[in-house]
């Protein structure tokens, strides 16, 4: 084997493990450190990593929506969040947390609809630097 090649194969692992680790974090982290900008950026370094086995245009196949969506759909999520409060007759960026707990997460609310939002706008903002810079070789 060589090394691109064990690389390869090594992804295949490692890159679930990377995103579902960078899940962990961001549910994680409205309660205790972590939480969407740590898990944005774990993420984001799982898909660098199969980048550098798979080449760029590999990785940008890969991705089923543009960068520049993703980050759209972050900053309408961070913001949505803010707004929700708004609507609920509280200040902008208010917490407000829903009356029926999910298993694993707990009482969801708008905090981590925010970190959602962050998450998204982390991963999509380094996804687009690093397709940008490794299409630029």
């Amino acid at each position: 084997m060589t090394p691109s090649t064990m690389l390869a194969a090594a992804v295949r692992i490692l890159l679930p493990l990377f995103l579902l680790f960078s899940v962990f974090l961001l549910l994680r982290g409205h309660n205790e450190p972590g939480g969407g900008f740590v898990g944005g950026l774990i993420a984001a370094a799982g898909f660098a990593l199969f980048a550098l086995a798979n080449g760029w245009t590999a990785a940008r196949n890969a991705l089923a929506i543009e960068p520049r969506s993703v980050i759209l759909l972050g900053l309408v999520l961070a913001a949505g969040s803010g707004l929700i409060a708004l609507g609920e007759g509280a200040s902008f960026m208010t917490g407000l947390w829903s009356p029926l707990g999910i298993p694993v997460i707990g009482k969801a609310g708008t905090p981590l609809l925010f970190d959602l939002g962050v998450y998204l706008v982390v991963f999509g903002t380094v996804v687009m630097f690093l397709i940008s810079l490794g299409e630029e070789q």
